[in-house]
């Protein structure tokens, strides 16, 4: 009989407490769904327990395996750089292996789709609203491509218009902002025009695309612990952790 590997959350970590409070919802659900799984967290920053200290005491329980799964959108720094480097330096009798981003998925514009209609929207209003994709944003080629495409596939469910939008300051000149997607989705002649935060939780970033969704009808809550989000952890998990079943015969 196997054990299955410890699934550890890795988050970013914020200074606001809402964030780690997001986190540790989402990560309740996710146990919700799968009982007999062990999940545990640990932040990059800002936030304890540590990524380093989490994975100590799981080598100092004697546990052998370990999926770590970036609690990222986008496949960008933390995931190419951050994360692998501090799983470089976890004690020599872990396995561990790194699990893919949360991002794109279905499951992920199903969950964008069920804050709209938290927020007011019905799907009588969605081939008159025009959608702002608002994403923290980053300086990371593939990731700013990965946003983009996400618009054009969901604009094809029936949405008026479907515009990315960046709220870091770290994206490429002449990327749009939130307030600037609202403007044009306006002049495109959407009836009305709402913000989708395609960010996991509170903080400064959302705060941001929040005060520019100020001319929008409809604002979006975060995507959090929706159910959902709750799923693709855990395919991400399964995903992980099949070429070592497949090695084990399980």
């Amino acid at each position: 009989m196997h054990t299955k590997p410890v699934l550890l959350v890795v988050a970013h970590g914020s200074r606001d407490p809402r964030h780690a409070q997001a986190v540790h919802a989402l990560v309740e659900r996710v146990r919700s769904l799968r009982p007999g799984l062990r999940v545990e967290t640990g932040f990059l920053d800002f936030n304890v327990p540590s990524v380093k200290g989490v994975l100590d005491s799981l080598a100092a329980e004697g546990v052998r395996d370990v999926v770590a799964l970036p609690l990222l959108l986008t496949r960008a720094f933390h995931a190419k750089a951050d994360i692998p480097a501090v799983l470089r330096e976890a004690p020599a009798r872990l396995r561990i292996r790194q699990a893919e981003v949360l991002g794109p998925s279905p499951l992920l514009l199903s969950a964008l789709e069920r804050r709209l209609h938290e927020a007011g929207l019905t799907p009588a209003d969605k081939s008159s609203t025009g959608v702002v994709l608002a994403s923290a944003g980053s300086s990371d080629p593939e990731a700013i491509a990965v946003i983009a495409g996400i618009a054009r596939e969901w604009r094809h469910t029936g949405w008026c218009a479907v515009r990315p939008a960046f709220a870091s300051a770290g994206s490429p000149a002449g990327f749009p902002r939130t307030e600037d997607v609202v403007r044009e989705l306006r002049a495109l002649g959407c009836e009305r025009v709402a913000v989708a935060p395609y960010v996991l939780a509170p903080g400064f970033l959302p705060d941001r695309i929040a005060r520019g969704a100020a001319e929008a009808d409809v604002l979006a809550g975060v995507l959090g612990p929706a159910p959902e989000v709750a799923r693709v952890l855990l395919e991400r998990y399964d995903e992980a952790r099949a070429p070592a079943l497949t090695a084990l015969g399980a």
